[in-house]
C-alpha cells in the first residue's frame, strides 16, 4: 500500500525547486540518493529532528514528487522517485545533489540544531 503520489507527467519545476531550497529536505534527499535507490524507513531521518518536523519535510517531499512513500506495516518506507525526475527534468537531480555536495564539501554540512529547526 502507498500514499497517494502525484503522476510523474505532473511533477512541476516549481515545486521541486521549492521543495529542494530546504536544507532539510535537500539532506533527507541526498541521503535517499546514497542509499543506492534502497527506501529508507522514517525512523531511518531521525538526525534532521522531531518524528513532527520529519513527518512535515516528507509530506512535502512527497506531494512534490520527489519521494516515494510505501506503507509496509507499521512503517513508511520513503524512496527517491529518482527515474521520474530525471525523465521530467533530465540531469535536474544529479546537478542539484552535485551543488550540494560540491557546497557541504567546502563549507561543511548545513547545522541542523537538536530541535529540527533550521534556523
Amino acid at each position: 500500500m502507498s500514499l497517494p503520489h502525484i503522476a510523474a507527467d505532473q511533477i512541476s519545476l516549481p515545486h521541486v525547486l521549492a521543495a529542494l531550497g530546504d536544507p532539510t529536505r535537500l539532506a533527507i534527499v541526498r541521503m535517499l540518493a546514497d542509499s543506492g535507490n534502497a527506501p529508507i524507513a522514517c525512523g531511518g531521518f531521525a538526525e534532521f529532528g522531531s518524528k513532527t518536523n520529519i513527518s512535515y519535510h516528507l509530506a512535502k517531499l512527497r506531494e512534490a514528487g520527489i519521494t516515494r512513500t510505501e506503507i509496509a506495516g507499521t512503517s513508511r518506507l520513503i524512496s527517491l522517485r529518482a527515474a521520474d525526475l530525471d525523465a521530467r527534468f533530465p540531469g535536474l537531480l544529479d546537478s542539484i545533489l552535485a551543488a550540494s555536495g560540491e557546497a557541504a564539501r567546502a563549507h561543511g554540512p548545513l547545522p541542523i540544531p537538536a530541535t529540527g529547526v533550521l534556523l
